[in-house]
């Protein structure tokens, strides 16, 4: 996600370590944490998205210059209410102690051990623009979850919906159970740099760099959701039709925006054609115009919206071929808007700016390729990317895809729908992120599992020999111990 400009008003650095503090010793005071007092919280967070839905919808598009009401319920409301079912559903069984086994034969003895998930304190949320309610609340429901209280860093690029959630949640929430900071650059910094029990932030790795440093002088773990570039195998024996509609969907929606968007495609030489024709008559049905309609949404501002158009002309010097797809053959140089087309790039190579960053917008260059071991090669001297997408039939091909490239998470036959599911962890790997979260690998995230080993009634270490002075005994266990 490429870092961006915005002028707002700081929070002095004094007044995040006050809300800190006070949510830190609320915490403490309050252990355990019931299931109860985190489910009301988490119900609370969902019953704030669903009583103000239209008014985040109307903030989020004012941000945007405009962004589809309905993608914004799609993307960024239906998962949190969804992420709090979720917990109603699972949190009690999360939360339950985990028998271990104890080393022979020291549970014959009546030795046990568990694993106790305990929560770690106040977790910082770091939230970007791009889906401002969905990566805030998101992250804040599993810190419930865990037994957390939450602080929210949010986007500064979204100042309407940034004053609108701060009010809401000072109406929903004390806030030493959680709190919204906005401001700009030297807030996010100073955020960065607080004593957190955990931090996770979601935006671009530069700046993702500069926060694991300043969470690194406080030793503080951090699940870092970062990005890429994601890419889209058509495979062999891919159904064009339904490929390409589901691509078309998934680059579209949020004018691909989105950390997991389909960031380029990897076609056979011999469908190239088809796959790009396909696209274009794909995103005409899903937007016959642009312009006006309401489903299709702005990119967040003119600097996005230069930088992306550098990425096309960058390409086009350098020899690619640029197939703009605008439906309704609208003239988008003289509109106000920062609406844009989908532009399609072939003969793309490394060279080009467009290969080389994480586009996030709506721009698709293709890649073409002979055999499958070309696209594995490719995928493996590139960086790990958050999402892998493949689309065709053969199992094995599949499978090849699968064992051996590394990503944070695949969607076959489609794109982005992983992060939909719950129950699966959201995350990536190396680049691309570190850490997951959402359902229970979320509630462990967040947690701390904490060992408890019970001991035996019986002296187990003058059994066993460990009791000073040593003797036979201690070689006897030793001799068993030592040995495969």
């Amino acid at each position: 996600m490429e870092a961006l400009e915005a002028a707002a008003g700081e929070v002095p650095r004094e007044e995040i370590e006050r809300l800190f503090q006070a949510q830190r010793d609320a915490f403490h005071a309050e252990l355990p944490v019931t299931y109860e007092t985190r489910m009301d919280r988490i119900n609370r967070t969902a019953q704030m998205i669903i009583d103000n839905k239209d008014a985040l919808c109307e903030a989020v598009s004012n941000d945007f210059g405009h962004r589809s009401s309905v993608q914004t319920v799609m993307t960024d409301l239906m998962s949190v209410v969804g992420h709090a079912k979720d917990h109603k559903k699972n949190l009690k069984k999360w939360m339950r102690p985990e028998k271990r086994k104890t080393d022979f034969p020291l549970g014959l003895l009546g030795a046990s051990g568990q694993v106790e998930y305990q929560p770690k304190g106040v977790v910082g949320v770091i939230s970007p623009w791009n889906f401002p309610i969905n990566l805030a609340f998101d992250p804040a429901i599993g810190a419930f979850g865990a037994g957390n209280r939450v602080m929210i860093k949010f986007s500064e690029f979204c100042p309407e919906t940034g004053e609108l959630v701060k009010q809401l949640v000072a109406k929903y929430f004390a806030p030493e159970e959680m709190t919204v900071i906005t401001g700009g650059p030297e807030t996010g910094k100073a955020f960065s740099e607080i004593p957190w029990d955990h931090l996770i932030f979601t935006g671009g790795g530069g700046i993702a760099k500069h926060v694991m440093a300043a969470a690194a002088q406080n030793l503080t773990p951090v699940t870092l959701e970062l990005g890429g570039k994601s890419p889209t195998i058509v495979g062999p024996d891919a159904d064009i039709q339904k490929t390409t509609q589901r691509i078309a969907m998934g680059k579209m929606m949020n004018a691909g925006q989105i950390c997991l968007a389909p960031d380029y495609l990897m076609v056979p030489a011999d469908k190239e054609e088809a796959v790009v024709d396909g696209i274009a008559s794909s995103v005409a049905e899903q937007y016959p115009t642009l312009i006006a309609n309401d489903d299709y949404t702005s990119v967040i501002n003119g600097r996005h919206k230069e930088r992306l158009q550098g990425l096309i002309d960058d390409a086009v010097a350098k020899g690619a071929k640029p197939t703009e797809v605008n439906p309704g053959g609208e003239d988008f140089a003289n509109t106000n808007s920062n609406k844009m087309p989908l532009t399609v790039l072939q003969n793309v190579n490394e060279d080009m700016r467009v290969m080389q960053e994480e586009i996030f917008g709506p721009v698709l260059p293709v890649k073409t390729y002979r055999n499958l071991d070309e696209v594995v090669e490719y995928v493996n001297d590139h960086d790990r990317p958050l999402g892998l997408y493949y689309f065709g039939e053969t199992e094995s091909d599949k499978r090849k895809l699968l064992d051996k490239t590394i990503s944070g998470g695949v969607t076959v036959n489609d794109v982005i729908f992983h992060i939909a599911q719950h129950d699966l962890p959201f995350g990536g790997v190396g680049p691309s992120g570190m850490g997951a979260y959402t359902g229970p690998d979320g509630f462990k995230e967040f947690s701390h599992a904490k060992a408890v080993y019970r001991q035996s009634k019986l002296n187990i270490a003058k059994i066993a020999g460990f009791l000073p002075p040593y003797g036979a005994g201690t070689e006897k266990t030793m001799k068993q111990q030592m040995k495969l």
